[in-house]
């Protein structure tokens, strides 16, 4: 039985779809006003502007992990206000998914079988994973969050067009 939860193919297909889907929802926001994007709409970032930072601020935290990325000097509950103006978010967004593509066409089998060990600072402790599932996660963070953003959004009368992911980018090697 393979031990592997993801492979490299998934890695590169996930950090493609994580830029397009960020390309759309950026562009989205990008119709509303900033008091739009900040006012309080009950998700667990409360606003989209502060669900985009968490995203953004979950992205830097596991990329210094996996790639030697700075360590952010804010804890995960200061993270919805990372970055105040939102030209400033969808700027420090479009480098990250540049860097985040990056990394993942670096990425291979071998790596993701290895263990990483980190200090978690949302339990308390040290914790040890298997890469491949710490990626999984990392995917699978953006992804959901993603999902609140885009509810804002629809519900702010704006579209981001399709988001699933076989509609929006295709698989790669």
């Amino acid at each position: 039985m393979p031990t592997a939860m993801i492979g490299a193919a998934y890695v590169r297909t996930m950090a493609a779809y994580n830029s397009e889907m960020n390309r759309r929802l950026y562009a989205a926001a990008a119709n509303l006003n900033d008091a739009e994007r900040r006012k309080p709409a009950g998700a667990f970032w409360s606003t989209l502007h502060g669900t985009l930072c968490h995203i953004l601020w979950g992205d830097q935290a596991w990329m210094a992990r996996f790639a030697g990325w700075p360590k952010s000097t804010i804890g995960i509950k200061e993270s919805a206000a990372m970055i105040i103006d939102f030209g400033e978010l969808r700027t420090a967004r479009t480098h990250a998914d540049a860097g985040i593509e990056a990394w993942a066409a670096g990425v291979d089998d071998a790596w993701l079988a290895q263990d990483l060990t980190w200090f978690s600072g949302s339990v308390g402790r040290e914790v040890s994973a298997p890469r491949g599932f710490t990626v999984a996660h990392f995917f699978n963070h953006q992804t959901h969050h993603r999902g609140q953003a885009h509810l804002l959004l629809t519900a702010a009368g704006q579209s981001t067009g399709d988001t699933d992911l076989f509609l929006v980018v295709k698989p790669r090697d």
